[in-house]
């Protein structure tokens, strides 16, 4: 452990603009190509749901990667490890961006889930490495919140990379956000991780299952799930449907998901601003709000078909997507403090898990062709949604109850 790089207190407050510089990667890797997405199809002579697979695939091995990767940081560190990892997803990005086999993208889009994976999991970690009590609280809440800041600049800004210089500038660019930032860890970053834990598979199985076991946690991160597939059901059919059904240009989509990617940053701001709030009641009061969203959308668009109404009922739905996001996450990476690591890439790792399946699951049995297939999709999620909640607050009745007879 003599050759570790340990964090400088005078780079500290760099390093934590670093690490949240670092948190909304993956939103710009899913995010910045998804004007591209119907260009990408044609250029390559691929289906819609072969280029939507780069996403899905992106997710699975992005999730699947925080399964495991939380406990090798919590051994091995989180500096070199996501620094070797940010080299690895520029080159991928430069690969992708120099080929037009769909096969290959596919194999670079899986190792840019793994890397991604392993540098949000250990930027999250080091803030519980750095902070404790309302400090550690107070950034937790914003994760969500810096993280929509992903999908909210990257479509626009890929819709007039892909307008200006085709689909392929979107991973130039990632290959360059990526360098820069790795040049910037290299000078000012170093391991925030002060005490390594043992790396036995019999100890971290055990933490697993513990975790796991805990029903508030894991029904907590299917929450996340379901709040997730919406924004990723939207990026892998709102395009189609509006450069498509809508006649519209690349440009447009992506101002389009920019106005959608803020509105998961306005339910992070309001789950911040409602921290304190009593949790069943805001939840079940959100979901409400959710359901008459989607409800009057399918409605309407009976009536309407158009580019406002679509991004209007997109807006409000993500929203509220967004409020029950940011007080999951909030919840469940606070739960275990002392394995930090772990307990973030569990519940990232099978939140994307929930996300890749459901939603690509749901688009090849709706597919991207109009308002009317992505309002079902809306209201098939806010329905799991209503399900899980229930469950959840019924467990938390229960063992209110039992407390109370002992």
């Amino acid at each position: 452990m003599n050759n570790i790089k340990t964090l400088k207190k005078e780079h500290q407050g760099i390093s934590t603009l670093l690490a949240f510089a670092l948190l909304p990667l993956s939103g710009f890797a899913t995010d910045i190509y998804i004007p591209s997405l119907p260009t990408m199809a044609t250029t390559m002579g691929v289906s819609s749901l072969q280029v939507q697979l780069t996403l899905s695939l992106f997710l699975i091995s992005y999730g699947v990667s925080q399964l495991f990767i939380g406990s090798v940081l919590d051994s091995f560190g989180r500096y070199k490890l996501s620094l070797i990892s940010l080299v690895i997803f520029a080159a991928a990005s430069i690969v992708i961006a120099n080929t037009h086999n769909i096969y290959l993208i596919y194999l670079m889009r899986i190792i840019h889930g793994f890397t991604v994976g392993t540098i949000i999991v250990a930027k999250r970690a080091y803030f519980v490495d750095m902070f404790t009590g309302d400090k550690l609280k107070h950034y937790l809440s914003l994760f969500s919140i810096i993280w929509s800041t992903g999908p909210i600049v990257a479509p626009f800004l890929g819709g007039y990379l892909q307008t200006a210089f085709g689909w392929e500038s979107n991973f130039y660019f990632l290959a360059i956000l990526a360098i820069v930032l790795a040049i910037l860890e290299l000078i000012y970053s170093g391991e925030s991780l002060n005490h390594f834990s043992e790396f036995s598979l019999k100890k971290i199985t055990g933490i697993y299952i513990t975790m796991i076991k805990t029903a508030s946690f894991s029904l907590g991160i299917v929450m996340l799930g379901l709040a997730y597939s919406m924004v990723m059901i939207y990026n892998m059919t709102g395009p189609f449907i509006i450069e498509h059904h809508l006649n519209l240009t690349p440009v447009v989509a992506g101002y389009s998901s920019l106005i959608l990617g803020f509105a998961w940053m306005v339910g992070g701001f309001i789950g911040k601003a409602t921290i304190n709030k009593p949790f069943f009641r805001k939840m079940t009061t959100n979901l409400l709000f959710q359901g008459a969203f989607v409800l009057t959308m399918i409605v309407t668009i009976q009536f309407i078909s158009s580019l406002y109404s679509l991004v209007l009922f997109a807006f409000l739905i993500h929203v509220t997507a967004g409020y029950i996001f940011n007080n999951y996450f909030t919840f469940c990476l606070g739960l275990f403090p002392k394995n930090a690591g772990i307990a973030s890439g569990l519940t990232g790792g099978i939140t994307y898990v929930i996300v890749s399946f459901l939603s690509y699951g749901i688009i090849s049995i709706l597919p991207a062709k109009d308002e009317h297939h992505l309002s079902t999709s809306y209201l098939i999620i806010t329905i799991l949604s209503a399900v899980i909640m229930f469950t959840i607050f019924k467990i938390a009745n229960k063992k209110t109850e039992l407390l109370h007879n002992e």
